[in-house]
């Protein structure tokens, strides 16, 4: 699904490097939250924190305990470190069961495989040298590296974190390899879940304007939360909240219910903020000429002949609703039915009211007796929509 976006000049916000001003960002990340964070508060963003899971240590180590004895008992030919911290924690784990040095005698004469830099960095740390790495730090350029290379008769060790890797097993077993999966981490929803189920009814109300996933748990983490809400909330992504994710990994769960996710070129956080920040401005803004005023119409607010004004969430919905229909009356039971469900028809009035005192110019919303409000704006003045 392509989105299709407004044309629209750079504001000042962007020439002088905060693109995201007036936007929300829901993150969702739990490690290295608080670097994501800073990254998009310094591009201007509203950041709303949802931490989708946290990381458990094995509660009981036997499985990771067992996955290791097999490897030492019988061999490995190759391994693969998928990450820094899970290969860490396997060679601690080996530490706390006496098995540290029989594990690195066995790691230093196989082919070792790091996924990414921090798995690279790792192997290192512990006196081992890796013997291939990916420049693009996906699963998918390390399997397609060892099916290249061939692994028919060989043994493959393959450290896990957090989740299964049942297709790049699957693989490599297809290719004729025995491989040992080592459990080393798992990832569990956070004790409290509030933030995240509030991120949730946010995203239905399209209250935020994009989301970050950096990992495929916090996307399916979302997901499972959403219970109920999950057709709507799905119907949000597809429409209008953008779903931006580190890479195609992260970006599976919601590949597989339809949603277009934004990806970098690259799979780092600040490449993510890079393409968030290319990409949002374009995405949800709408630029609007009405009753003489040039509107510029942002996720949290609005842009009155150059001068920002922030909007409570109900006003702002409103503001949407009528700029759906430029110069066309929106009844209010229709824009009643663009607010939570707790809302009534007063609060449709009180809205306005409020929306009028913040854009300056009651002239910019017409009231429509008996029928509802427009705007003061004919269709054909709007900016068209590229395609």
């Amino acid at each position: 699904m392509s989105l299709t976006q407004p044309v629209r000049p750079p504001m000042a916000e962007e020439r002088e490097g905060r693109p995201l001003t007036g936007f929300t960002v829901g993150v969702t990340a739990a490690r290295r939250r608080e670097e994501l964070v800073a990254l998009l508060e310094r591009r201007g963003a509203r950041v709303v924190e949802a931490p989708a899971i946290r990381i458990v240590p094995l509660s009981d180590d036997r499985a990771l305990q067992q996955a290791t004895r097999s490897c030492l008992s019988e061999g490995i030919d190759i391994a693969v470190a998928t990450t820094g911290i899970g290969f860490r924690g396997w060679l601690e784990a080996a530490e706390s069961a006496g098995l540290a040095d029989g594990l690195l005698s066995t790691l230093a004469d196989t082919r070792l495989i790091a996924r990414g830099p921090k798995a690279r960095g790792a192997i290192r740390a512990a006196g081992l040298t890796e013997a291939w790495a990916p420049d693009s730090e996906c699963s998918s350029e390390v399997l397609d590296h060892l099916l290249a290379t061939g692994v028919r008769g060989k043994k493959v060790a393959v450290q896990l974190h957090g989740e299964p890797l049942p297709d790049f097993v699957a693989a490599l077993r297809q290719a004729g390899a025995e491989v040992f999966e080592v459990p080393v981490y798992r990832w569990v929803l956070p004790e409290d879940i509030s933030p995240l189920v509030r991120l949730v009814e946010l995203i239905r109300l399209r209250y935020v304007d994009a989301v970050t996933f950096t990992s495929a748990p916090a996307a399916a983490a979302l997901l499972e939360v959403a219970g109920s809400g999950r057709e709507s909330m799905l119907a949000a992504f597809r429409e209008d909240v953008l779903a931006a994710c580190v890479g195609p990994v992260a970006a599976g769960p919601l590949d597989r219910y339809g949603v277009a996710t934004l990806q970098p070129s690259r799979s780092r956080l600040g490449g993510l903020v890079r393409a968030l920040s290319e990409r949002l401005p374009e995405h949800r803004t709408r630029m609007v000429e009405v009753a003489g005023h040039q509107l510029e119409i942002r996720g949290h607010a609005v842009i009155v002949d150059g001068t920002m004004r922030t909007l409570a969430p109900a006003p702002m919905t409103l503001l949407r609703a009528l700029s759906d229909r430029p110069g066309r009356v929106v009844s209010r039971a229709d824009l009643l039915r663009s607010l939570p469900r707790s809302a009534d028809g007063h609060a449709v009035e009180m809205a306005i009211a409020r929306l009028r005192a913040r854009l300056g110019d009651s002239r910019i919303i017409r009231t429509v007796t008996k029928r509802g409000y427009r705007l003061a704006v004919e269709p054909a003045a709007t900016q068209p929509v590229a395609p």
